[in-house]
Parts: C-alpha cells; sequence; structure tokens
C-alpha cells in the first residue's frame, strides 16, 4: 500500500476516534489529525507555506459572509415568515407541510450550508406541523432532515464554492464563470428537490395523511402583507448569478473583457453575502426587529456558529495542501483506476467511497482534499468534467449527513420529532437508497440537466 494512503487512513482514524468516541467537535478532531500528520511526515517546517495556502483563499471569505447572512436570516426570523407563506399556499392540499418542508429547508440551507443547524432551524416550525398533520413522526424527521441537507448543494451554499475552485484548477482554460457554474448546480439539484417530493407524496398515500386543518394554516393574505418583503431576498441572492450566465459574452466580456468578466464574476461571491445581509438587517430594522447593539449580540452570539464552521475549512484546506504534497489524491486516484473498472462501476465506487468518508470529514474539507482526483477519475471512464465537479457537493456533502449510523440530520430530526430510533432508522433507508440511485443516475448522464 502506498505510503500516502497510509496518511490517509491515520487522519480519518483521528478524527473517528476524536469525534466520534471521545465527542469532541470536528474542528478540533480535523486539527489534530493535521498536527499528527505533520508530525508522522516530518513537515513541520512547511507549516506556515500549508497556513497561507489555506488563508489565501478567497473562497473561504465567501464562506464566512453566508454563514454570517444566515445568523442574521434565521435570528431575525426572516426564513421563519417565508416559511409561514409557503405553508398557507400548499398547507391545505394532503402532505402540504410535507412539501412546505423540503422547499422552505432546501432554501434556508441553501443560505446556511448548515445541513444540522438547518434542520434545528426550519424543523422546529415544519416537523409540529407536519405532525399535527397526521405524519409519523419518524417520516417527519426523515423528510425534514433529507430536506435540510440539500442546502450542501444548492447555491448559493458556501459550500459548493470548493468544488467550482477544484473545477477550475483543472480546466482553467474553460474560463468559467460562477454563474454558468451555479446555473449547472441548480439544474442538478432541481432532480433532488423533485425526488424528495415525490417521496412525500408516496409517503403521504401510504400512511393516508390528511390536509391541515383551515385553523390551523396562517392566513395567506395576513402573511403576505408582513413578509412581503422577505421574499425578495431569493431574487436579491439568485438574480446576480443568473445575470452572469445570461449575459456574460453579450454585456460583461464586451464591456470589462475576458480577464475583467472572470474576476466580475468570482467577486460575486464576495460580495452577495454581504448585499442579502444589508438588506435583511434594513427589512428586519423597519419591522422594530433589528438595531445596532442587536447585531452585535446576534454576531457575538452567533461566533459559536461561525467559528467551528470556518475552522473545519481552514483545517481542511491546510491538510489538502499537505496531501498535495504527499501526493494522497493521486495515489488513491492511481488505485481506482486500477480496478478498471467501467463508468458504470466507477461511478458506484466512488459514491460510495464519498459516503463513507464524508461521515467522518466534513463536505467542503473532502471536497478540497480530494475533488480533483474524484472528478479527473469520473473524467476518465466518460463522465462530463463539469458535471462531475457540479456533483461533488451532493456526494460529498449530502448522503454523509442523512446516512445512518453517523448521519447527523437524522439525529436533529429525530431529537425535534421526538421519534423512536428504530424506526427513524428504518423510514430513513428509503431516502438514503433513493438519494444514491439519483447520485448515480446524474453521473452516468441518465437524465438532463440544466446548463450543460
Amino acid at each position: 500500500m502506498p505510503s500516502s494512503l497510509i496518511y490517509l487512513g491515520i487522519m480519518l482514524v483521528t478524527i473517528i476516534v476524536l469525534f466520534v468516541v471521545l465527542k469532541r467537535p470536528v474542528y478540533e478532531a480535523v486539527f489534530v489529525s493535521f498536527l499528527l500528520l505533520l508530525t508522522i511526515t516530518g513537515t513541520w517546517g512547511n507549516v506556515l507555506d500549508y497556513m497561507d495556502a489555506a488563508l489565501s483563499t478567497s473562497l473561504l471569505y465567501s464562506m464566512v459572509a453566508f454563514v454570517a447572512m444566515s445568523i442574521l436570516l434565521t435570528k431575525t426570523k426572516i426564513i421563519d415568515s417565508c416559511i409561514a407563506v409557503i405553508l398557507s399556499v400548499i398547507g391545505r392540499v394532503t402532505g402540504g407541510a410535507g412539501y412546505t418542508a423540503v422547499i422552505a429547508s432546501a432554501f434556508m440551507g441553501a443560505l446556511s450550508g448548515s445541513g444540522p443547524g438547518n434542520v434545528m432551524a426550519t424543523g422546529s416550525i415544519t416537523i409540529p406541523a407536519m405532525i399535527r398533520s397526521g405524519f409519523p413522526r419518524e417520516l417527519a424527521a426523515n423528510i425534514e432532515s433529507n430536506a435540510s441537507y440539500m442546502g450542501n448543494m444548492i447555491p448559493p451554499s458556501s459550500n459548493i464554492v470548493a468544488a467550482m475552485g477544484a473545477f477550475t484548477a483543472l480546466y482553467p482554460h474553460l474560463n468559467m464563470t460562477t454563474g454558468q457554474f451555479w446555473i449547472v448546480l441548480w439544474g442538478i439539484s432541481i432532480w433532488f428537490i423533485a425526488q424528495r417530493l415525490i417521496m412525500v407524496w408516496s409517503f403521504c398515500k401510504y400512511y393516508k395523511v390528511k390536509p391541515m386543518s383551515k385553523d390551523q394554516l396562517p392566513n395567506l393574505k395576513e402573511t403576505l402583507k408582513v413578509s412581503w418583503k422577505g421574499l425578495l431576498l431569493p431574487v436579491i441572492i439568485l438574480l446576480p448569478f443568473v445575470l452572469d450566465y445570461l449575459l456574460k459574452d453579450s454585456f460583461f466580456t464586451a464591456r470589462l473583457g475576458t480577464t475583467g468578466a472572470k474576476y466580475f464574476s468570482s467577486s460575486i461571491l464576495v460580495f452577495i453575502g454581504g448585499l442579502a445581509s444589508i438588506y435583511t438587517c434594513l427589512i428586519a430594522r423597519k419591522s422594530n426587529q433589528l438595531t445596532l447593539s442587536k447585531v452585535a449580540k446576534m454576531f457575538g452570539d452567533g461566533v459559536k456558529t461561525i467559528a467551528p464552521s470556518i475552522g473545519v475549512c481552514v483545517f481542511g484546506y491546510m491538510i489538502g495542501a499537505l496531501f498535495a504534497d504527499l501526493n494522497v489524491a493521486e495515489d488513491m486516484g492511481t488505485i481506482i483506476a486500477g480496478w478498471h473498472f467501467n463508468k458504470l462501476g466507477t461511478v458506484v465506487a466512488i459514491c460510495l467511497i464519498t459516503c463513507f468518508m464524508g461521515m467522518v470529514i466534513p463536505g467542503s474539507s473532502l471536497v478540497v482534499i480530494f475533488g480533483p482526483v474524484f472528478i479527473t477519475t469520473l473524467a476518465n471512464v466518460g463522465c462530463a468534467p463539469l458535471l462531475a465537479a457540479a456533483m461533488l457537493p451532493c456526494i460529498c456533502g449530502v448522503m454523509c449527513g442523512i446516512t445512518p449510523p453517523l448521519g447527523l440530520g437524522m439525529y436533529a430530526g429525530m431529537t425535534l420529532a421526538e421519534s423512536d430510533f428504530n424506526k427513524t432508522f428504518v423510514n430513513n433507508l428509503w431516502w438514503v437508497a433513493a438519494q444514491f440511485i439519483l447520485e448515480v443516475a446524474v453521473l452516468m448522464g441518465w437524465l438532463p440537466i440544466l446548463g450543460l
């Protein structure tokens, strides 16, 4: 076995022992594994280079902006009002509370990029609504957790910026813009949202779920009167990326040149989180929800949310730089290629590998460390490289959060729903199987994808 893969095994074991067994925070487990690898490989002399590589990427600052934005959206209850609007519209149909959970949780998850955090934030509203309308508790828990973890693959989630970084590093000559890349991600996400909606419909038929009673539904007219400003947030967040995709050549490149258009596209990631945060503050302030002191307190309280997320990313980037020196990703690619699988076999193998590794390595770190080799390996057997890159947040960040026994999303949903572990576990296997099958179908190119 190549020594580089032994280093990978050491990292996995260290994280499992600290995070899973000793219950230490994941950022601490990743950091300790980095220190241990430095010691074993004798590369302490390069530690400043690894730190510089991690801290100099613009992707890191984009992640900070989006995590900060998610704190504002959650603390000001803007998301709660958006959920109320959705519930008032579709809550009256059979299974409406479940459909609301899928749509609202996917949107909120895209903003926060935090699976468990999103389950707790939106699930506090959607899970009781589902239970009141007749959903079994274990089903309500799994609908919410599976919907929330889609946020890891839907723009503008901070988790997907690492995937674009891996693609542009491998194919810089394609001049891929942020808008072009994100359109493909949205095209992929549509299929997974549809899959979850179909699952909700099927379970509603099986369990004979009833519509919510009228007295439990928010009044649409009154809700819109209070919440219409919050509904403009998706437009503010998504419109710049759509314009970047549609007007890249005819407008931006013609006026800014190829280089200028490229850097304008990259800058969207940095400023859009701040722009949405400013808009959130403005509408919350007008409704007397926000003052300067309250904002300061929000971020003061939110440090516990921001610091671990950013810490995991920083340490993940540091390990990625170390592994680049040790040729870990290349050795893994060589081993996978040595299996001589056909296209389907390779796709299934990589989906299984990312599922297992994602249980102990955060999705964003997994993309940073192994994203390039996964893209290259899939491209070598006939997968479209852009599709392979756009699927990284899905296979690295979504499946790991919903797969028992270590799926954090399932535990978060189970806590809110107060559901039985065995029933929740068994029901969740249906969701995992559907997720896995759809991952394979998309990577095989069996489904049309917007933007490809």
